[in-house]
């Protein structure tokens, strides 16, 4: 019993590491092409498109919604301190430093992440990335570098587009519905949030879409290799899974990571 426990124990230790080794030469080749011109342009639009402008709508609206929840949150709170007049900085601050960032990332691995994850997946359970390469066409290239670049360039966007419309939120509720001063709601703001507290949220931006990316990519690309994945439609739908558990508990780590290091 305790030869079997420790075997099996061993032997997922055996599969983490394999696995960790195969993640970290799989991002290594995705990123030596990403810096090897010429790019296809078309592509690269494509892309942007799907995982920017079509997850518009549903960033604009999460960032409303949590700007509002943020500000109401924060009005009984402040109101007991008798310090309203902060409503502005605290809705900045959360906004910009954490909630911006790390929603926005959920959102698009809900909305695109696990999209990318099944759309290669599928690509490899029917032989297509197998046809690429008997064509001479190198799947990093042809799939995987679009995706990263327009990753990176449309999570930065994204997430201002989230903090603008998490400050209006908070606008609605604390200056027309609770009665905060305007002026104060906005010098309070202006005086709390600096460039570092914007590098940082761009900074976690940039990070959380690499790693979006990259696990959603690796997930689908090695889905007949993977202890998690398999053949056919199931194998598929059990990557796509990992896929948006994985990213979003990578994305809190290295949310507490980046604060860490950059606080």
């Amino acid at each position: 019993m305790i030869k079997e426990s420790v075997t099996r124990f061993g032997r997922k230790g055996v599969d983490f590491i394999e696995t960790t080794g195969m993640m970290g030469v799989f991002l290594f080749n995705c990123f030596y092409h990403v810096f090897r011109p010429p790019h296809k342009i078309f592509s690269i639009i494509k892309q942007i498109h799907f995982i920017g402008a079509r997850s518009t709508i549903v960033i604009v609206f999460t960032g409303l919604f949590t700007g509002m929840v943020l500000a109401l949150q924060g009005y009984h709170n402040l109101k007991d301190f008798g310090s309203t007049d902060l409503l502005g900085s605290a809705v900045g601050l959360g906004l910009i430093q954490e909630l911006g960032p790390v929603l926005t990332a959920l959102m698009v691995i809900g909305r695109a992440g696990s999209a990318m994850c099944a759309e290669i997946g599928i690509m490899r359970h029917s032989e297509q990335i197998d046809a690429l390469e008997c064509m001479g066409i190198d799947p990093y290239r042809f799939l995987m570098v679009p995706k990263f670049i327009a990753a990176i360039i449309s999570l930065p966007i994204l997430t201002f587009i989230f903090d603008i419309a998490g400050i209006l939120g908070g606008y609605l509720v604390g200056v027309v519905l609770m009665g905060v001063s305007e002026g104060s709601y906005f010098q309070g703001m202006y005086n709390s949030v600096d460039w570092a507290d914007v590098q940082l949220g761009f900074v976690k931006s940039l990070i959380f879409a690499i790693l979006i990316v990259w696990i959603a990519t690796f997930k689908g690309y090695f889905l007949h290799i993977l202890k998690s994945g398999g053949h056919g439609a199931e194998g598929v739908s059990r990557v796509t899974t990992d896929t948006v558990v994985l990213s979003s508990v990578m994305i809190l780590a290295s949310d507490y990571l980046v604060g860490t290091i950059m606080l």
